[in-house]
């Protein structure tokens, strides 16, 4: 890796006595980590049965490291089940700063890959309302795939500017995190490409978009409402400068103290311009200071002195009739143990099962719109891959178990029928009881509805 001279020059000047060691860390191995999901197995379950050499991430409860140079959890069972999420460590700690809670009205406001959304949608346990916002189509169709993948149920994908959403959204969130586009130099021994766009313009590009899209976040975050800003770069210019902007342009939001665990950091209160002491309530994470990548969090709170204006937003509503959901119904009764309940939502004969507290999000452009439970074709319902990895080997009256010390679920994986000697139609696929997909049963043959989009050939 050769990093930037000018980076290097930059790096020196601020760390002084610790650029030596910060340097030494960037040259390390990257640190590998995952995040389990915690509606899906317990912490202690997944130790006791992980096949993975695996030691704790103090600073989130649910993350381990683990060693890439023996194990590739991506290629395990495990993965496409949605029983984890492949997670940087430090990018695990904004959403735990902004502690998002069931029931409440969340946005992500710059979420691909989905790593944050997911750990959002499993912190609010699938109660309230997240919506997961991508401006890039490419990224938001990544976006959407790892949402499905973990069986997120209460996240609606959006595929728009921050502008066009804080049109729409006039103080509804109750919480924002804003995970904003940056130079990457946090992730300069992870991602090399990082390296080769870097330059001192394009951090101050970052630090003018960072800008903006907090103007668009402020206007969407209700009074009383908390929002987390983070990046994955050192840069002052995008992290202490930003956020010293923010609170100066908008006295109304204030920096909240937050917990600091063993490692991470104050704010840098000499890096700012006008010397503001609160920003040492910001945290710095550094991997020369913390088994991670480097990361900057700060979270602020937007006091409740401003008038709280009418909104025009309008809710969705339960208008299908019975008649509508027909073959839907028929499949629900024949293969699921209990009824799903809710407002139902169908686009270009796709079912939607909404969120609760779903708003009309009007011409706004939604990729997915809460739980996709499947497609209605003639006189049939097809259930979705989305609606597999949501349920629990219970929801079901139907199950064909496989296991993941054994071949079998690699020929599932491939697209490969199976013989099974059975007759029973709709059948949920698992592996060790995780829910990894569909097929249906028809004299003794089960028919592979794997996605073909995600199949792999081993």
């Amino acid at each position: 890796m050769t990093l930037p001279k000018p980076f290097i020059t930059k790096m020196a000047l601020l760390l002084q006595s610790e650029s030596e060691s910060f340097f030494k860390a960037l040259k390390e191995p990257k640190v590998s980590g995952l995040r389990i999901h915690p509606l899906k197995i317990s912490k202690e379950s997944f130790i006791n049965n992980s096949p993975f050499d695996l030691s704790p991430i103090l600073f989130y409860e649910h993350g381990f490291y683990y060693n890439a140079k023996k194990d590739e959890p991506g290629k395990h069972p495990y993965h496409h089940a949605g029983v984890y999420y492949i997670q940087e460590p430090s990018a695990m700690v904004p959403v735990k700063i902004l502690q998002p809670q069931p029931g409440q009205l969340v946005l992500d406001l710059c979420a691909a890959p989905g790593g944050k959304s997911t750990q959002l949608a499993l912190m609010m346990k699938n109660e309230g309302l997240l919506v997961s916002n991508e401006i890039h189509p490419k990224r938001a169709k990544i976006l959407a795939e790892n949402i499905e993948r973990l069986g997120v149920r209460n996240c609606v994908v959006t595929n728009e500017t921050p502008e066009r959403l804080a049109d729409h959204f006039p103080q509804f969130f109750d919480k924002i995190l804003v995970d904003a586009p940056c130079s990457g130099e946090g992730m300069f021994r992870k991602d090399e490409e990082a390296i080769k766009y870097w330059s001192e313009e394009h951090v101050l590009r970052c630090a003018r978009t960072q800008k903006e899209i907090l103007k668009s976040a402020y206007k969407m975050l209700r009074p009383g409402g908390e929002l987390v800003y983070s990046t994955c770069t050192f840069s002052p210019e995008e992290n202490e400068q930003v956020i010293e902007w923010f609170v100066e342009n908008f006295p109304n939001m204030s920096l909240m103290e937050v917990p600091k665990d063993a490692g991470m950091e104050d704010g840098r209160v000499d890096w700012t311009l006008n010397q503001r002491k609160e920003m040492k309530k910001c945290i710095r994470l550094w991997p020369h200071k913390i088994k991670g990548e480097g990361h900057f969090v700060a979270k602020l709170k937007k006091e409740n002195d401003e008038e709280i204006k009418i909104s025009n937003i309008k809710y969705e509503k339960n208008i299908m009739k019975q008649r509508d959901l027909t073959d839907f119904l028929s499949f629900e009764k024949q293969v699921l143990t209990k009824p799903l309940r809710g407002t139902f939502s169908i686009q270009k004969q796709q079912l939607f099962l909404l969120p609760e507290h779903s708003p009309d999000f009007g011409s706004l452009k939604v990729i997915r719109k809460g739980l996709h439970l499947g497609q209605f074709k003639k006189n049939r319902f097809e259930p979705s891959h989305h609606l597999a990895l949501s349920l629990s080997a219970s929801d079901v009256k139907h199950v064909y178990e496989m296991s993941s010390t054994e071949q079998e679920w690699k020929k599932y994986i491939r697209g490969e029928t199976m013989a099974t000697g059975k007759d029973r139609g709709w059948v949920l696929l698992t592996v060790d009881q995780f829910p990894i997909g569909w097929g249906k049963e028809t004299k003794g043959i089960l028919k592979n509805f794997y996605p073909k989009g995600l199949r792999i050939h081993f």
